[in-house]
């Protein structure tokens, strides 16, 4: 789960991210064109306002010379008119210029006007003269006043519109800083995202390689575990086979041998019946009667082997006790039971789970752990019932030796979901643990 969220975070803030620097570049790049288009439009329109200053500063020198130098007076009257319309034209451009003014232009700007005002307050008096004087004095006042003047403004315009040039320069340097701001904060969006997506990807590369480790090794685990159950159905069945011949066995040789003995006694005790030897006949009916009691015990100890009744009759305590009495019995071993904390409404399986695992546990002390005495523990508690049995035989190593037994122990426990652990090192003797959840089963 935490890997899961990890990737569902990084993923996530990577496509944020993502988006992020795409609505960061579009947004950027509408600004930059919107800059870019209101600068372009702004120069051309002061270069067009201030071309047409020039103009008309040109045109009226023009206008002047032909006025000052034209003898007829209606043709002079003309070219006054179109003097003065171009005066109006000029303060109309000037009005259109103040407006787009800029601090770096007020200075020039003012020196223009200024000059501008003392030209046509210098032709002012002209309109008022007459040909004689137009032709005496005009060409000189145009080449000493006029042409001089116009010379200066033209050279003051020419400022100014080397001030817009400048201008443009700066907004292109502007715009140049805002396309390297632009880059520079594209390139750390281009590193983040790539960095996260390294990281992301070195992060699901490593859960992939853990997870194919992982599965191999489950993979290996279950294999391993196929065999396990392989060689444990091949031993069950081995085990089967060998307990149907240990049953074929008593049958044959003790019930079968009893029953012979039986019918060889019954034939000598008609045979002494037919001589009235009463005190033969007495004495072989109580060896017919021995034999007889003999076959119904070993053929009851075989019951008891394959399914103790006192299980089903008497409950686990009294089969364990039984069970313990006749292993110890048979092999000279003092077992100890102690199972006084059993609830009697305890499940059927768990009773025949529990007698089982003491029985196989028995079973290996006597063939394998030459121990002199055995513990059998067994408590109850409101969730768990526990079971310890402990010998003080020569032990063994649990992590190479597992034989039929106690697998055939792990899987009942492991049936009924509990946990089976064995402790025992060479020497000092082996305890085996099982723990079942008994969560449900009422404590008597």
């Amino acid at each position: 789960m935490k890997s899961r969220w990890v990737l569902m975070v990084g993923f996530g803030g990577l496509l944020l991210l993502m988006a992020f620097a795409g609505l960061d570049m579009v947004e950027t790049l509408a600004d930059i064109q919107t800059s870019n288009d209101n600068i372009r439009e702004d120069f051309v329109l002061r270069t067009r306002v201030l071309e047409r200053i020039r103009g008309d500063l040109y045109v009226s020198g023009t206008y002047v010379r032909d006025y000052l130098l034209e003898p007829e007076s209606g043709n002079a009257e003309g070219h006054r008119f179109s003097l003065l319309e171009t005066k109006r034209d000029m303060d109309e451009a000037l009005g259109q210029y103040r407006k787009m003014l800029t601090p770096q232009e007020t200075p020039a700007f003012q020196r223009l006007t200024s000059e501008l005002a003392d030209y046509w307050q210098l032709l002012d008096p002209t309109f008022h003269w007459d040909a004689g004087k137009r032709q005496r004095d005009g060409f000189r006042f145009l080449s000493d006043e006029v042409f001089p003047r116009r010379t200066t403004m033209l050279g003051i315009a020419d400022q100014i519109r080397s001030i817009d040039e400048s201008q443009l320069n700066a907004a292109k340097v502007r715009m140049q800083g805002t396309f390297a701001q632009f880059r520079w904060r594209l390139t750390l969006t281009l590193m983040l995202m790539i960095g996260g997506g390294l990281l992301l990807a070195v992060f699901a590369t490593r859960k992939i390689l853990q997870l194919e480790r992982e599965t191999a090794v489950n993979f290996r685990e279950i294999a391993n575990a196929r065999a396990e159950l392989q060689q444990l159905s091949a031993r069950l069945l081995a085990a089967q086979e060998e307990e149907r011949r240990s049953i074929s066995r008593e049958l044959h040789d003790e019930v079968g041998q009893a029953l012979t003995g039986v019918l060889v006694e019954m034939a000598n005790l008609s045979t002494s019946i037919r001589a009235r030897d009463l005190d033969r006949v007495a004495a072989e009916a109580g060896e017919i009667k021995r034999q007889v009691e003999g076959s119904i015990r070993v053929v009851r100890n075989m019951a008891l082997l394959l399914r103790p009744s006192m299980l089903d009759d008497l409950g686990l305590l009294p089969a364990l006790e039984w069970q313990a009495r006749e292993v110890g019995k048979r092999n000279d071993l003092r077992i100890k039971v102690d199972a006084s904390q059993v609830s009697d409404e305890l499940p059927e399986e768990y009773k025949t789970c529990v007698y089982r695992v003491v029985q196989e546990a028995l079973h290996n002390v006597v063939q394998h752990a030459g121990a002199h005495s055995v513990e059998v523990t067994v408590q109850q508690d409101a969730e768990f019932l526990d079971l310890a049995v402990h010998d003080d035989g020569k032990g063994f190593d649990p992590r190479r030796q597992r034989g039929m037994g106690l697998l055939g122990m792990e899987e009942r426990v492991g049936h009924l979901g509990g946990t089976f652990a064995v402790q025992s090192q060479p020497g000092h003797g082996t305890t085996l643990r099982v723990k079942l959840p008994v969560v449900k089963v009422a404590v008597g």
